[in-house]
């Protein structure tokens, strides 16, 4: 027998855990791509000559991959419980894979390229909803499979390694997208009298418009393609394999995580849970479903994706600089505090963290309505709020949800439980991206920045309430393991 039996293997758990956070690179990877594309996207599209490509159809292109996010989310529950966590995974690799081809060359086979139609469009959105369900299926399992083979003591600040993977992916993408813009200018993009966009600038940013959204698209079949051929290399998890009677296997994977005695205990323990009863997904109450669905709902409902997704745009409308430089720079301090969240959640536990994080976030909501209303206050006091933001989200509604889902419900309905909860979570994504912008460029007689205000402010007001709710409801479930959950549940009933 190899010391890593008997002892169990850090490099083994540490190395899976790798693997699996890449899904969590692609999640963050796919959503902020459109961040760089959507203007020279924007620009092709109103090239076409059988439709008028509008501010709403623009909206909905540009939020399309959230219906994939939707539908994938929706179904992961069925297909970690009838495929498994890991082949479930290699199923949104594939999607990730294919979408990334397929946006940067939606003419493939059935279209002239360059030439923007209806048709084309419709084919990009299928693509992009592709893509989404992948996102979904990944959102979803990669922080269940990280749970499922972590242990108790080490759970929470792997799954957060899911997090600063997200953040990670979309801070690479940020990056890859200037690169790839270079010395070439984005369309600039001007509403004219009827109400319909115009391209201002087609002749100096018409490289933008014909190729560079292709390869920021297409960029993402490289971390695709890895994520999918590693994903052979690493087991199923153990209590998916201890589920379906695959003990011997179960234990062995223990056990070259655990050690060979650790393993066989957590094993039993796992089998006491596995075998009670089939359970119904109210087995346990529905405090635990309405938990896991408000977890979902307040990350989203509190704004951050909104302001991720449109990042450049709103810098720019703050006056400053290069507003992808600003991106990035959002991007780097996004990373920062999240590994204040991996190398504290141990130690500080869950709900503290959220807490904490849900007044900073109401803080830097305000900082932002109020300079938007007064003009003695400079941008960058605007700029910095949106950091404080952004920064109080990431160590703590950012991955610190992802960790609770994972891990408060029991064994026997996490499947499902985390399938519906995950769903709601891009549910309000999606509510979230497209209502952002309608109710961010509202204006109020000769308030013109009357919907720069309402909008933080009433995303401020959403991060106390999360506060609250946190507060009085989420149990802390530091240091205990996943079969503790169903003990936390029961007493609760």
């Amino acid at each position: 027998m190899t010391q890593s039996t008997d002892k169990g293997s850090r490099g083994y758990l540490f190395s899976i855990v790798l693997v699996a956070v890449i899904g969590g690179l692609l999640f963050g990877y796919d959503t902020a791509v459109i961040s760089g594309a959507e203007k020279g996207l924007q620009a092709f599209f109103m090239g076409a000559k059988d439709f008028v490509y509008t501010d709403f159809m623009h909206g909905i292109t540009s939020s399309s991959a959230l219906i994939g996010c939707i539908i994938g989310a929706a179904i992961s529950g069925i297909c970690a419980s009838r495929f498994g966590r890991k082949k479930s995974l290699i199923m949104a690799g594939v999607f990730f894979f294919l979408s990334a081809l397929g946006s940067y060359c939606p003419e493939f086979i059935f279209f002239e390229k360059g030439a923007p139609s209806f048709s084309l469009l419709v084919a990009f959105n299928l693509y992009r909803i592709l893509g989404g369900v992948g996102v979904g299926l990944a959102s979803a399992i990669c922080p269940m499979y990280i749970a499922e083979v972590a242990p108790s003591n080490l759970r929470g600040t792997l799954v957060s390694w899911n997090q600063f993977a997200i953040i990670f992916g979309q801070l690479v993408v940020y990056f890859v997208n200037f690169l790839i813009l270079g010395d070439h200018i984005a369309p600039a993009i001007q509403k004219v009298a009827e109400g319909i966009n115009q391209v201002m600038n087609p002749g100096e940013a018409q490289w933008m418009i014909e190729t560079g959204w292709r390869y920021m698209f297409v960029s993402e079949a490289i971390p695709a393609g890895l994520f999918t051929v590693l994903l052979f290399l690493v087991p199923e998890t153990p209590r998916y394999l201890a589920m379906t009677g695959n003990d011997a296997q179960a234990l062995n994977i223990l056990a070259k995580i655990n050690g060979r005695s650790k393993a066989e205990a957590i094993l039993a323990d796992i089998k006491s849970t596995v075998t009670e009863k089939t359970e119904k997904l109210f087995t346990y109450g529905w405090l635990v479903i309405f938990v896991g669905i408000m977890l979902s709902v307040f990350q989203q409902a509190v704004g951050i994706n909104a302001v991720l997704y449109f990042a450049p745009r709103i810098f720019e409308s703050l006056g400053m600089g290069n507003p992808m430089m600003q991106t990035v720079l959002m991007g780097v301090v996004n990373i920062t505090f999240t590994l204040v969240a991996i190398f504290t959640v141990e130690r500080l536990g869950r709900k503290p963290l959220l807490i904490f994080g849900s007044l900073g976030m109401a803080l830097g909501a305000a900082g932002v309505a109020v300079t938007s209303v007064s003009a003695s206050l400079p941008p960058v006091v605007a700029v910095i709020s949106i950091m404080v933001y952004s920064a109080s989200f990431m160590f703590s509604w950012g991955p610190i949800c992802w960790v609770l889902i994972s891990e408060i419900f029991p064994n026997t309905i996490r499947g499902a439980a985390v399938a519906i909860a995950v769903a709601f979570q891009w549910i309000f994504n999606f509510i979230v991206s497209s209502t952002f912008l309608p109710m961010y460029n509202m204006s109020l007689g000769s308030m013109e920045n009357f919907g720069h205000a309402f909008t933080y402010g009433l995303y401020g007001v959403i991060c106390v309430v999360a506060a609250v709710f946190v507060w009085k409801l989420v149990p802390e479930t530091k240091g205990k393991t996943l079969e503790d959950m169903s003990k936390l549940w029961k007493k609760g009933k």
